[in-house]
């Protein structure tokens, strides 16, 4: 009785110690490294739909980019679907995102603030860089988010590991 007990035991114990390296292994193949120069900028030209990732002076990674629903002109409010201009900074990684990944973005800013109150309306939030995700993926089309700024989930896993809060990126019309 006390064998058929610890056989017991033991047969739970290796189950849970498997199922902790076999589950679902997507976050942490997600997350990778860099070990490149440092990334002091990220400069995005909505015109072109391009984001550029500079080390000093030498962009070293380019990127094809979606941006908001209306994507000509800058963001003056919640709900507008236009992608903010201006310089802003790097504020948060989300490694849980509902896009695959996100980098957040500092909008918005006192400024941003202003001009929305001056409109009787609210500026809005919650601007990232990120992956498709589900959404993106069914979707299947251009210029898409609410304002954020779009890579498929490939291209965020690699600006993920890239950026540290505290960059700057300067978003251009």
């Amino acid at each position: 009785m006390i064998r058929a007990i610890r056989v017991l035991i033991a047969g739970i114990a290796l189950a849970v110690v498997a199922s902790c390296g076999g589950g679902d292994s997507s976050k942490s193949s997600k997350l990778k490294a860099y070990s490149g120069p440092p990334v002091t900028q990220v400069v995005v030209k909505k015109g072109e739909r391009k984001m550029y990732l500079i080390s000093g002076k030498t962009a070293i990674k380019s990127y094809e980019i979606d941006l908001g629903r209306q994507p000509v002109g800058d963001k003056k409010y919640e709900g507008d679907g236009k992608t903010p201009e201006g310089l802003y900074f790097i504020d948060r990684l989300n490694p849980n995102s509902r896009y695959h990944l996100s980098v957040g973005i500092s909008y918005p800013s006192v400024q941003d603030v202003a001009e929305a109150a001056a409109l009787g309306l609210r500026p809005g939030g919650d601007i990232f860089i990120h992956g498709l995700g589900p959404e993106g993926r069914a979707l299947n089309k251009a210029d898409w988010t609410a304002g954020c700024i779009a890579v498929t989930d490939e291209e965020i896993e690699e600006i993920f590991a890239m950026l540290r809060p505290g960059t700057p990126i300067f978003i251009y019309p």
